[in-house]
């Protein structure tokens, strides 16, 4: 059995645009290849826009991939396993004021995954286990009959995440988890995700641009820009020596507590726009906006190569 649960290989996902007469191919995610380790987080940051939450989304087939394969402890997911599964990998949407139906109560948004699958034998079975699913989230019992727009974000982040645990999953894809809440609550939210993770061994697709946040809770950290990985290192080898110019340019931005080094410390600003996904720069996707791109940049894409420690970077200068 591997040590892997989650194996991406090749993964692309293409959506059809129309412009004019003409259609094009929008490519969302384009060829991302990476692993994730059974109780494991691996982070996935880069700027709105460059893929990540389609990656999440391709990965459990709410999105059909355009090509590429992803293997559940190496099995691959296709069309007729699918079903079964979903039992073991479900996802934390963005944002919690829409990810919940407003015309169902609690008990039931929970038990829905439940009612799904036929995890249960008899209704008392049934609310038992909702109510220690709402006590592991940090909910009332009495909040069971409530419906969704009586909660806070966090709260209903936290039923978010309650419904995602009822199957017992053994992977989630928490995309964005934290970015529509409170710092205050961020906080909250995160320690409840790594404590759940201590508790139930599940692993986590962790997605965010934040990367004081991803550094936190990630063991390994993926960077994506324009649908492709250009570097996965451990959280403190990618925070302490980043490699390609773009995770540079991302770990100048987070802010310092100490205004003594953050008047020393280098900003690396990047110039230009970020290229349309719809038309594509030839060779390198973030040629367009690198200091160091020379000819061959331009001619070819480069791909993952490991400089030592697990540690890979997409860049033909480095």
């Amino acid at each position: 059995m591997s040590e892997n649960l989650i194996e991406v290989k090749n993964l692309k996902q293409y959506f059809p645009v129309r412009a004019g007469f003409k259609t094009l191919q929008l490519k969302a995610v384009d060829d991302v290849s990476f692993t994730v380790g059974k109780g494991e987080t691996l982070g996935l940051v880069g700027e709105s826009g460059c893929g990540k939450t389609t990656v999440g989304r391709s990965i459990l087939h709410l999105y059909e991939p355009t090509a590429g394969q992803v293997f559940f402890e190496g099995e691959e997911i296709t069309k007729k396993n699918i079903a079964e599964m979903r039992k073991k990998m479900q996802i934390v949407f963005q944002d919690p004021y829409s990810s919940l139906n407003p015309r169902m109560t609690v008990e039931d948004i929970i038990g829905e995954p439940l009612d799904v699958h036929k995890l249960y034998s008899n209704k008392k079975e049934r609310r038992e286990r909702i109510l220690d699913l709402m006590e592991t989230v940090g909910l009332n019992a009495e909040h069971a009959t409530r419906y969704a727009h009586e909660f806070s974000g966090g709260q209903r982040q936290r039923i978010g995440i309650a419904r995602a645990l009822a199957v017992n999953p053994k992977f989630i894809v928490c995309d964005e988890p934290v970015s529509a809440l409170d710092v205050s609550i961020q906080a909250q939210v995160i320690n409840m995700f790594e404590e759940l993770q201590e508790k139930l061994g599940v692993a986590y697709l962790f997605i965010a641009h934040d990367l004081l946040v991803v550094r936190h809770i990630s063991k390994r950290i993926a960077v994506m820009y324009l649908g492709k990985i250009v570097e996965i290192a451990d959280a403190d080898e990618l925070s302490d020596h980043p490699e390609h110019p773009y995770t540079q340019s991302l770990l100048s931005a987070v802010p310092i507590p100490d205004p003594k080094i953050a008047r020393e410390r280098q900003r690396i600003v990047l110039e230009g726009d970020v290229p349309s996904p719809l038309h594509m720069p030839t060779g390198c996707p973030f040629r367009t906006r690198c200091k160091y791109a020379t000819e061959q940049c331009a001619k070819e894409c480069p791909t993952l190569k490991d400089k030592g420690n697990n540690h890979l970077v997409a860049c033909w200068n480095r």
